[in-house]
């Protein structure tokens, strides 16, 4: 193929979403999907959840059967990648030395997982969680494996934390913040969790910082802290965040400094070129309006059906209510909006019955929501994060009235 239509750069959520919803909408010109995976689109959050636990097999991770996309006319391009976008000239260079050229393209490459760069960084039984590859070179060596080192502190960590332990490795979680999960969410949830990780084995030590990889031929053996304690490692999990990818655009004048720089109908500034998901920064509503990423699969979906309407000739700005989950052992945390820049919290429940909330206020007004085990909470917390809705903290508190009764009129 010498040219598409379009082009969506990205099997993962976000592009599969692209390009099912362009069909959806009627489009009948010609699809290219760019992966620099072999595999076709699949769920990426089990691969830390369900899949590294071996709960879940990996053809049950497909968003869709292998033979949708022939019957949907999308073609699929897997293991290769864009090395280099020519704006002017719309065309792709690929990493196989090819070129295609495009009529728009939909750039959902997501990201890379942030690497340590201390000393050791690069000795063997070092794995992020973020591909099937990932998740397979670890299950790989785990019979292998009695003590292993998570470093990172947030869902993944936590989650690949928890299904370590439960499948009977000796797990120590190294978080260089005081507290787990502090970019999103409260002190409460916070020491709920490390309470719950703690009690099922996990040796959880927040405000440490990692100085040295220690390794014997080649492979991990320990890490080393900056009190110059050493842990014994069989194998380090890292967690510490990811690396938008879209260098390419960049490089060929793109804007943006915390990825690419979209606007409410995921355009970035260079012609035909629209940007959706992990890597696409935008001014968020839920946020006051403030440039952010949001790396959820929501998020992804979402932005990818702005971006085929805009396609399409019928532009709507983005504006979905952000929402996210997470599962650790037996308890399903659930997330709606975005409670960064709160004033002030109201805990709903006891985590002592291990269910309940924490809903997070900005002068007054309820902005996010997180539920666990508590899924009526959740659903009815919603609306009042949408409404942005100033309800007295006590009534907040009180599980006898319903969220829902609470939603202004």
């Amino acid at each position: 193929m010498n040219k598409a239509d379009v082009i969506i750069v990205g099997a993962g959520h976000g592009g599969a979403q692209a390009a099912i919803s362009l069909r959806q909408l009627g489009f009948e010109g010609s699809i290219l999907m760019i992966g620099r995976e072999q595999e076709p689109p699949y769920e990426r959050p089990p691969l830390s959840k369900e899949y590294l636990a071996r709960e879940k097999e990996f053809e049950r991770l497909y968003i869709r059967p292998r033979q949708f996309w022939a019957d949907k006319s999308i073609d699929l391009l897997l293991g290769t990648e864009v090395v280099s976008v020519d704006a002017g000239a719309q065309k792709l260079h690929l990493s196989d030395g090819n070129e295609i050229g495009y009529g728009d393209v939909i750039w959902a490459t997501g990201g890379d997982p942030r690497r340590l760069t201390c000393p050791g960084a690069d000795l063997a039984g070092i794995f992020g969680v973020r591909t099937r590859e990932d998740a397979d070179a670890i299950m790989a060596q785990l019979a292998d494996v009695n003590h292993v080192v998570v470093i990172g502190g947030g869902y993944i960590g936590l989650e690949a934390a928890a299904v370590l332990t439960k499948l009977g490795k000796k797990v120590t979680l190294i978080e260089a913040l005081d507290r787990v999960l502090a970019r999103v969410a409260g002190p409460e949830l916070s020491a709920f969790y490390e309470a719950e990780h703690r009690a099922h084995g996990v040796d959880l030590r927040t405000g440490c910082g990692v100085t040295e990889i220690v390794g014997a031929a080649g492979h991990v053996t320990g890490v080393k802290l900056a009190d110059d304690t050493i842990l014994p490692a069989d194998m380090v999990i890292v967690g510490i965040g990811i690396i938008p990818s879209v260098e390419p655009l960049i490089t060929a004048g793109a804007k943006g400094l915390n990825g690419v720089d979209v606007d409410g109908q995921c355009r970035t500034s260079l012609p035909h070129i629209y940007a959706i998901g992990d890597c696409a920064a935008h001014a968020n509503g839920f946020a006051d309006g403030a440039v952010i990423r949001l790396e959820s699969v929501q998020n992804a979906n979402d932005q990818a059906k702005i971006a085929a309407q805009t396609i399409m000739g019928n532009p709507q700005d983005f504006a979905a209510t952000p929402w996210f989950w997470s599962n650790q052992y037996d308890l399903k945390l659930q997330t709606v909006g975005l409670s960064t820049g709160h004033d002030a919290t109201v805990l709903r429940g006891s985590p002592a019955d291990r269910s309940f909330s924490v809903l997070y206020l900005k002068q007054g007004r309820v902005i996010a929501i997180d539920s666990v085990n508590s899924v009526k909470d959740y659903a009815q917390g919603r609306k009042l994060v949408e409404s942005r809705a100033i309800i007295a903290p006590d009534k907040l508190a009180d599980t006898q009235i319903p969220l829902k009764d609470l939603v202004p009129a």
